[in-house]
């Protein structure tokens, strides 16, 4: 529990009535947050962590209808961006591809 504020700690000394003080919602919501395990995970996020970025939402849409074009999905063609990226900057292409079926 959180500890008392200084000006609870002069209400107290000068004799006022002081309510006791809530939780903090931070400790409420970690305390309701599901478990990260990796064995609460889904067998494809095993061994990956998220990358998130932002950009407007025309270059979504465009990214999702390149990805329906192409019969594919999205986190494929970011892989393909990531790889000419890496290749361009002589380094390893490690993001992994999905083969078309």
């Amino acid at each position: 529990m959180k500890k008392p504020g200084a000006l609870a700690s002069a209400l107290r000394s000068s004799g006022a009535a002081v309510a006791a003080s809530k939780p903090d919602v931070a400790d409420e919501a970690e305390a309701l947050a599901p478990s990260h395990a990796a064995e609460d995970r889904q067998p494809s996020r095993v061994g990956t962590k998220a990358i998130t970025v932002h950009f407007p939402e025309e270059v979504r849409r465009q990214l999702k209808a390149m990805a329906g074009e192409q019969g594919r999905d999205v986190a494929d063609m970011v892989a393909e961006g990531l790889n000419l990226l890496f290749a361009k900057y002589r380094k390893a292409e490690l993001a992994p591809r999905k083969l078309n079926k």
